[in-house]
């Protein structure tokens, strides 16, 4: 293959066809003007370009080799690797010949790579038929090594006779000559390589694996090497999911020669003519240790619309319409026009699933994110939304995990019980071939600018779930194990899904009590939606319907407006909009935060989880979502108020169902009220005691009852105060308020038993008023001696909180 002289021995082998190719090529790189017949060689900037210090690849599209000789384009594609020195050949004369003033180190090389090859195979495709051909691969990046030199051709002196070899190629190993090229020596093995006037290249090697999309069910995705060479190297992260266009070879499997069994033993003096046959290792078949790789030329990531890339390549709007047709541009159009977008883009990307409105909703807003930002001094804003779903058994969560992650171009689905903190950051393993650590890519970093879903999120042991605090928030992964000390980028929105304790969501429970979750993951999540599998005859009845024609194939049920191409390309085109926040919608939000705030105050332990200002920069994104929603460069006080909804009925989703009036009877005095009882309406203490088990009333009966005590104590505040009165410090005592609630029920009391019901149930309410919802407060008296009274007295006065404020 390699057509170089040597000064000795005068040629070693000449190739026929690569010269032919050679000559070929750099007659396309003169003379190639393109469709349009420019002035100048279609190439000509790209080659200039070539002459600066950190260049040395150019990239060729193979359609216009084939316009100019087609020919050549077969050859080329069919025998990529015996041609491939040739033209690299061609390229370094063509930019000697025509730049010989820019002082072109005479060492330097020069690489070409093709570009829009036809042939696409995948990974589980590629076998020993295509070796040698140019072709093209797709898959995701799952291991990065280092970049180290790699020497590709080297010279050596022999020890012995100080012969100087020359133009020895290394077969991806270190290969010395067999023999010196000195007749009257008879060196094979003392060899010195000269470093200086041997060639080396940056070289990289990649693993890639197969792609959800390819890999047939119930298979175990198949991995392959990628080696890359020149500038070839760093243009792949772990996670990305990339086009690698090249050609496959043959490679020795160094790391199988470095097992130390699968040493030469054939001729040993030791062994024994009768232990007889131990294997292959024991027959001196060592140098048989070869496996395929795939020798990639240039790497393109199939996703640059949605991958949020930095520096010059980052996409803008004008640069993506330009990738579009026209007639694509008009449904994009067409699409930011309607009305019912909100509305319709949930009922195509959710077709089969009935009900769960606002879920769908809060999904779709997390597809199109918010605006991450950096601040003066460098802190990053994350703009990804986190959203977690609790729910019943068969209320269609993991049905909703698997259509995003079907949907979205780069989506990672995993389950909770199976993960580990490492499969879902990343791992430090150690490498077969050089033993050296690199870092493996888990689940957070393979869905970077993506969405990973976590199924089971409840059954992920503790130690995991605190392992994605920093990738939740701060959206890095940052690692120190073996030696290696690296900060990872896992710019990912996690939606993750988590059945109750129990398997059934308790109503009478708050949210932090009916998940296995701790206080800071919980307050990472944007949004919480609980699904509750009640009983509905009239949505019974549509989702049995909807499943029924579901299995019978019924296509014509399922409403789809939109298709999952438009969708995907509203989604990337959208995604290129910053909105900013306009001054209304920042007084707004400043608002509905307070409000927020001030409600989780004053509700006691019934609010879905502590508001903080998390929840406050939840409510930014949301609203910068709506924003890119509608394609508009500003948030609106509406933006903010649509998700100021979807995140109020994600916190105050559920409510407790049912106030149980004695579950802190063991704690308090028993029968606090008994003597008042018995002295007003002297009955047996026996006949009281059934009524004492299981007082319970629905949270929407105490929620009107505290309502109702609460406007009274306020008014006889009222009262206090416009009297003025220095005795008198507002409010009521218990047994007052206890009575005026009597006589306002009075007309619906038909006998005394009803009586002693509702006055032991609304002195329940008062005391829990007092000592678990802290809305009332009860005054402590001074008697002047340093005595004080207060909530140990039978008959305390009471206030309402300064700070309560009565809910609508």
């Amino acid at each position: 293959m390699d057509v170089r002289v040597d000064q000795t021995h005068g040629p070693l082998y000449k190739d026929p066809l690569g010269e032919k190719c050679q000559k070929l090529f750099q007659d396309f790189l003169e003379e190639y003007r393109g469709p349009a017949d420019n002035e100048s060689p279609k190439y000509a900037e790209a080659l200039s370009d070539l002459t600066k210090p950190e260049r040395n690849t150019v990239s060729i599209n193979l359609p216009d080799v084939g316009e100019f000789n087609d020919q050549l384009s077969t050859i080329i594609h069919d025998q990529y690797y015996r041609v491939h020195p040739f033209l690299c050949r061609a390229l370094a004369n063509y930019v000697r010949d025509h730049h010989a003033d820019e002082n072109i180190p005479t060492n330097k090389e020069f690489y070409v790579s093709f570009l829009n090859v036809p042939t696409r195979l995948k990974v589980r495709e590629l076998n020993t038929a295509v070796i040698g051909s140019l072709t093209k691969i797709t898959g995701q990046v799952v291991r990065t090594h280092p970049v180290h030199p790699e020497l590709v051709v080297g010279t050596f002196t022999c020890a012995d006779c100080q012969t100087v070899i020359k133009e020895v190629a290394q077969q991806f190993k270190y290969t010395q000559p067999a023999v010196c090229r000195n007749q009257l020596c008879s060196n094979r093995n003392r060899f010195i390589l000269d470093v200086d006037r041997s060639k080396f290249v940056d070289f990289q090697k990649v693993r890639i694996q197969e792609t959800q999309s390819e890999l047939p069910r119930g298979s175990i995705p198949r991995s392959l090497e990628v080696v890359l060479r020149a500038e070839a190297v760093e243009t792949c992260q772990p996670g990305d999911r990339c086009e690698f266009t090249g050609t496959l070879i043959v490679i020795p499997d160094v790391g199988q020669l470095a097992v130390p069994g699968a040493r030469s033993q054939s001729g040993s003096a030791q062994s024994n003519a009768s232990d007889g046959v131990r294997g292959l290792k024991s027959l001196g078949v060592r140098e048989l240790s070869y496996k395929l790789a795939f020798l990639g030329s240039s790497v393109q990531s199939t996703n640059p619309i949605i991958a949020r890339t930095s520096g010059i390549d980052e996409l803008t709007v004008e640069k993506f319409r330009e990738s579009l047709t026209d007639s694509e541009l008009n449904q994009i159009y067409k699409m930011s026009t309607d009305k019912n977008l909100y509305d319709n883009l949930i009922t195509s990307l959710f077709p089969t699933i009935h009900g769960t409105d606002q879920v769908k909703r809060g999904i779709l807003l997390m597809l199109f994110g918010g605006v991450a930002k950096t601040t003066q001094e460098g802190t990053s804003l994350r703009g990804d939304i986190n959203i977690c779903i609790v729910g019943d058994p068969s209320t269609a969560k993991s049905q909703l995990l698997k259509q995003v992650e079907e949907f979205s171009p780069r989506a990672v689905y995993t389950s909770g019980k199976a993960s580990t903190a490492a499969g879902l950051t990343a791992a430090v393993v150690r490498d077969e071939e050089t033993g050296e650590f690199v870092i493996e890519a888990g689940a957070l970093m393979l869905a970077d600018n993506g969405v990973c879903c976590i199924d089971e999120f409840d059954k992920m042991d503790l130690k995991d779930q605190v392992a994605i605090h920093e990738a939740m928030e701060q959206q890095t992964i940052s690692i120190t194990k073996a030696g290696i000390k690296a900060t990872l980028n896992a710019r990912t929105s996690v939606l993750a899904a988590a059945n109750p304790i129990g398997g059934r969501y308790d109503k009478a429970k708050s949210l932090r009590q009916n998940i296995t979750m701790s206080a800071p993951i919980m307050s990472r999540f944007d949004l919480f939606f609980i699904l509750i599998d009640e009983c509905s005859e009239t949505m019974d009845y549509e989702i049995a319907r909807r499943i029924v024609d579901l299995h019978a194939d019924r296509a014509s049920t399922i409403d789809r407006v939109y298709s999952h191409d438009d969708i995907r390309r509203y989604l990337a085109f959208a995604r290129l909009f910053k909105p900013r926040i306009s001054p209304e919608a920042q007084s707004v939000l400043i608002e509905e935060y307070r409000r927020l705030r001030n409600r989780d105050v004053s509700s006691g332990a019934r609010s879905a989880w502590r508001i903080t200002v998390r929840q406050l920069e939840s409510l930014i994104r949301l609203s910068e979502a709506l924003a890119r929603l509608h394609l508009q460069e500003l948030v609106t006080s509406k933006h903010v108020k649509e998700a100021t909804r979807l995140l109020s009925r994600s916190i105050i989703h559920i409510e407790q169902g049912e106030v149980d009036l004695e579950e802190k009877e063991e704690e308090e005095p028993i029968s606090q009220s008994q003597p008042d009882d018995m002295e007003t309406d002297d009955q047996q203490p026996t006949v009281a005691m059934p009524l004492r088990r299981g007082l319970k009333l629905t949270f929407e009966e105490y929620k009107r009852l505290s309502n109702l005590l609460v406007a009274y104590l306020r008014r006889e505040e009222e009262r206090a105060e416009l009297e003025d009165s220095e005795d008198d410090m507002g409010g009521a005592r218990k047994s007052d308020l206890v009575t005026w609630y009597l006589t306002q029920i009075e007309d619906e009391l038909d006998s005394e038993e009803e009586l002693r019901i509702q006055k032991e149930k609304i002195e329940k309410i008062i005391d829990r008023l007092v000592n678990q919802d802290h809305i009332l407060i009860s005054l402590e008296r001074s008697d002047g001696l340093g005595a004080v009274s207060g909530d140990h007295t039978p008959d305390p006065q009471l206030v309402v909180h300064p700070n309560y404020v009565v809910e609508g």
